[in-house]
C-alpha cells in the first residue's frame, strides 16, 4: 500500500440555529462532532485529522477527542450562507502557509452525518488512489424516491416535471424501468487536493460513487432528525464508527467475570407480597453456564447496588459470592481487581443499567445485555443478543468458554 498523505477536515462552526450548539450537544454520549473526529481517527488511510471552527468550545472539545485545532476559523466563514469551498481553502491555505503542508487527498467529514460504516472512508480514500482519472469520491445511497416522479411549479402555478431528458413522461412510467437515482448522504467525500486548489471546486467533474447501505442515511438538520438518528445509534444494531476507542474484543484469557444482578441475573422486574416479602425472575440456563465457567477456573462474582436476601439466596444457590450496596461500582471493582491481584485485560463486566458505565473502562471488554440502557449498549463493547433474566448469562459464558476451549487447543 502506497504512502499517500491524507488531511481528514471536519467543518464544525458554532452558529447553528435549527439547532443551537448542536456539534457540542450530547449524541448517544458524545459530542456530535466526536463521531466524525472518530472517523478520522480510526481510518487506516488518514494521516491527519483537523477540526475547522470559529468556536473555542467546539475546538476544546474535539481536541479532547484527539482532533488537532491549528486555527480558529474566521468569523466571516462561519456564517450560515458560505459553502464548503471557501473552508477549505481557508484550511489548506493556512496550513500550507505555516506548516508548508500539502495533502494529496482531502477528506470531508461533515458533523451532521455521524452514523458511518467503520470502512467507509478508507474505501472512499482507496477508490480515488486507485483511480487516476477522479476528481473525488462521494457518498451516496440508492434514493428512496426516484427524482423522475418529482415535479415542479411554475409560475404559472402549473406542474411541470422536474426531470425533462431523454424519458418522455417518465412520471407516468413503472418505476422499476426508471433509471436508478441516489441521495449523498454526507458522511464521506474524498476529494483530490488539486481539484480544491486548482479547479476551485469541491467535487471537480469526475465524481465516484461509493454506495453505502441505506440503513445509514443519516442528516442532522432539524430537532425531529436528531432525535432519529440517537435512537438508531442508541439501539446499537448498525456497525458504525463510534467515538473512542474501537470496541474491544472478548480477551482470550479470562480471569474474572463480573455481573450485575437487577436486570442482568433477572428481568428486572420485582414481586412484591402483601407482608412486602420480594421475588424476582431469572433464567436457569444462566445458572448452568456459570457453572461450566467455574469448572474452567474463571471466577465469578455479582456486584450490584441492591441491599436484598433475594440477591443472597439467587447467588448461594450459583455458588458465587455477591458483593451488595454498592453506590460506587467503579470505585468498589477497582478495589476488588487490586484486592484479587486480577489484571484488568482479563476481567469482562456484563451490565445493563447507567451505573453500570463506571465499570466498563476499567475491565478488558464491556457486555451490554440486549434489554440494556440506551446509552450503556452504546458504550459497550459487545452487545448481547439475549436481554436480562433471559439468557444473557448464559449466552456470555457460551462466547468465554469458546475463547478458552480456543485457547487451550493452541496451547
Amino acid at each position: 500500500m502506497s504512502v499517500v498523505e491524507v488531511l481528514a477536515i471536519i467543518p464544525a462552526r458554532g452558529g447553528s440555529k435549527s439547532i443551537p450548539r448542536k456539534n457540542i450537544q450530547s449524541f448517544a454520549g458524545h459530542p456530535l462532532v466526536a463521531y466524525s473526529v472518530a472517523a478520522g481517527l480510526q481510518a487506516r488511510r488518514v494521516t491527519r485529522v483537523i477540526v475547522s471552527t470559529d468556536d473555542e468550545q467546539i475546538a476544546d472539545r474535539a481536541m479532547q477527542y484527539g482532533a488537532e485545532v491549528p486555527f480558529l476559523r474566521p468569523v466571516e466563514l462561519a456564517q450560515d450562507d458560505i459553502p464548503d469551498l471557501p473552508v477549505f481553502r481557508h484550511a489548506l491555505g493556512w496550513l500550507a502557509e505555516h506548516e508548508s503542508y500539502h495533502p494529496e487527498i482531502v477528506v470531508q467529514l461533515r458533523p451532521t452525518s455521524p452514523v458511518r460504516p467503520r470502512d467507509c472512508v478508507d474505501r472512499a480514500v482507496e477508490m480515488l488512489v486507485n483511480s487516476a482519472k477522479a476528481d473525488s469520491v462521494r457518498g451516496v445511497v440508492p434514493a428512496s424516491q426516484n427524482p423522475y416522479k418529482m415535479w415542479r411549479i411554475d409560475k404559472a402555478g402549473v406542474l411541470q416535471p422536474l426531470l425533462t431528458d431523454e424519458l418522455p413522461e417518465a412520471y407516468n412510467r413503472p418505476r422499476q424501468v426508471l433509471p436508478p437515482s441516489y441521495w449523498q448522504t454526507g458522511q464521506v467525500d474524498a476529494i483530490r487536493y488539486r481539484t480544491i486548489a486548482d479547479m476551485g471546486s469541491m467535487s471537480g467533474h469526475r465524481i465516484l460513487p461509493l454506495v453505502l447501505d441505506a440503513s445509514y442515511a443519516v442528516d442532522i438538520d432539524t430537532p425531529r432528525d436528531w432525535a432519529r438518528a440517537e435512537g438508531l445509534v442508541q439501539a446499537g444494531e448498525l456497525d458504525m464508527v463510534r467515538p473512542g476507542l474501537v470496541p474491544r474484543p472478548l480477551p482470550e484469557k479470562v480471569e474474572l467475570l463480573v455481573l450485575d444482578f437487577d436486570g442482568v441475573l433477572t428481568d428486572d422486574r420485582v414481586w412484591v407480597s402483601e407482608h412486602g416479602l420480594e421475588s424476582v425472575a431469572a433464567s436457569r440456563k444462566d445458572g448452568y453456564g456459570i457453572s461450566r465457567l467455574k469448572e474452567q477456573g474463571v471466577e465469578v462474582i455479582v456486584l450490584t447496588r441492591e441491599s436484598n436476601p433475594v440477591v443472597a439466596a439467587r447467588c448461594q444457590k450459583l455458588g458465587i459470592p455477591a458483593i451488595q450496596g454498592v453506590v460506587d461500582k467503579g470505585a468498589k471493582l477497582r478495589e476488588l481487581l487490586q484486592a484479587r491481584e486480577l489484571k484488568p485485560l482479563h476481567t469482562v463486566y456484563l451490565g445493563n443499567d447507567l451505573n453500570d458505565l463506571p465499570c466498563f473502562p476499567l475491565v478488558g471488554c464491556a457486555v451490554a445485555v440486549a434489554d440494556a440502557h440506551p446509552k450503556v449498549r452504546a458504550a459497550a463493547d459487545l452487545r448481547l443478543t439475549q436481554r436480562g433474566g433471559h439468557g444473557a448469562v448464559r449466552e456470555l459464558c457460551e462466547m468465554l468458554l469458546e475463547k478458552l476451549t480456543r485457547e487451550v487447543s493452541h496451547a
